[in-house]
């Protein structure tokens, strides 16, 4: 589970579609890991009653990739079969009871939590493992999202985050207070100096007490659910995403970006593909998996951005080439970033820097050595031939 390869797998899965008033593109990469253990969810229109309703989710796993497939695949089903998720709708979906709907995705959890554990993978104790699960539910009036684990979402409106999830970490005093409860303990930040997180679907090794309710278990399954009133004039966008993103990224770091990104292209699933780069540049080691949905008050493609952007290509590659004049024998993409990031370089991508055009710069300094070596060739050549005739 700590174990890294030699050099990051860098293809993604990647898709963008669209339903419901949004858009919305994701992406996954393995990176350094050994495995890949992440899972996703992506669905516009629930069921037949449903049909205005979304569902975005983003699962984490750890110790295998078994906890997070199955969770992505069957944790709408058991929300939507849950008795509070049906009684919520009783007066029918334009008029959700929300309390009663956020206790049936609550009860949906549980469900899960429990079926699973009950499968042959998991009742022998052989398959160890577990996922964090962060989801968003759209429905045509409010955003529910809901959190179990240290994945996280966020919700950007009006330029600036006005919403995001908060991480169940083992040092988190109520997270504590309650595996102590439960006769565990934190050490190293992690429970009983192992787990990371402090509630996870799966993970049955430490939900073993028979006297304690789910909740009370050492890791809970519990979710953190909280409901948010959409405004179509200035929301912008959600994203939902793993600990490898926001391992590098802070809140507002992913926000501009993104919102910067998204004056370029319209191209979500490219936004998406670039945001791993970008981590993976600025140094996440871990599977990395993101989902992007975009509003109608989302940014839209700005000229004078594309142009600014272009700029900044430009500048960027003048520079390089002031490098490879200064270093006849070459450089390679780490020194060059390392040189290029003590200066002064303006109108670098908001809250991804200069990571954010490591592929860009990688690029041209593969180009722009083929060409000096091409000249230096070149010039050989024609020193040779000039001397012969001589």
């Amino acid at each position: 589970m700590g174990a890294f390869l030699d050099k990051p797998k860098t293809e993604k899965l990647t898709k963008s579609a669209s339903g419901n008033g949004l858009r919305y593109g994701l992406a996954s990469m393995q990176g350094w890991r050994i495995e890949m253990e992440d899972a996703h969810t992506d669905i516009t229109g629930l069921n037949p009653e449903l049909q205005e309703w979304s569902f975005f989710g983003i699962f984490d796993g750890h110790a295998g990739s078994n906890a997070s497939l199955y969770c992505a695949e069957n944790l709408l089903g058991c929300v939507l079969s849950s008795d509070d998720f049906k009684s919520a709708l009783k007066n029918g979906p334009a008029s959700p009871d929300l309390e009663q709907l956020k206790s049936g995705i609550k009860m949906g959890f549980f469900e899960l939590d429990k079926t699973m554990r009950e499968r042959p993978t998991w009742i022998n104790g052989d398959d160890k493992s577990g996922t964090t699960a962060v989801t968003v539910m759209l429905t045509p009036k409010q955003f529910i999202f809901a959190n179990c684990g240290d994945s996280r979402a966020i919700l950007c409106s009006n330029e600036k985050v006005t919403f995001h999830t908060v991480d169940h970490k083992p040092s988190n005093p109520d997270e504590k207070n309650r595996i102590e409860k439960a006769g565990g303990s934190v050490m190293i930040q992690r429970v009983n100096g192992s787990l990371a997180v402090s509630r996870a679907l799966g993970d049955f090794e430490y939900k073993m007490d028979n006297n304690l309710e789910a909740d009370k278990q050492l890791v809970s399954p519990e979710p953190e659910i909280s409901v948010v009133s959409r405004q179509d004039d200035v929301d912008e966008f959600i994203v939902v995403g793993c600990d490898g993103i926001w391992d590098v990224m802070t809140n507002e770091e992913v926000g501009d970006y993104v919102r910067s990104r998204m004056l370029l292209s319209e191209d979500l699933e490219l936004i998406c593909s670039e945001l791993l780069d970008t981590c993976l540049a600025k140094g996440s080691r871990d599977n990395m998996s993101v989902i992007l949905v975009a509003f109608p008050g989302a940014p839209k493609v700005s000229q004078d951005a594309i142009k600014k952007e272009e700029d900044l290509e430009a500048d960027i590659e003048k520079r390089i080439e002031v490098i490879l004049q200064e270093n006849p024998g070459g450089v390679d993409l780490y020194y060059a970033m390392h040189l290029l990031s003590s200066e002064d370089i303006p109108s670098q991508p908001p809250g991804g820097g200069l990571q954010a055009k490591q592929n860009f710069i990688q690029k041209t300094l593969e180009r722009l050595t083929a060409k000096q070596e091409n000249e230096v060739t070149s010039h050989n050549i024609h020193s040779h031939f000039s001397l012969f005739m001589a």
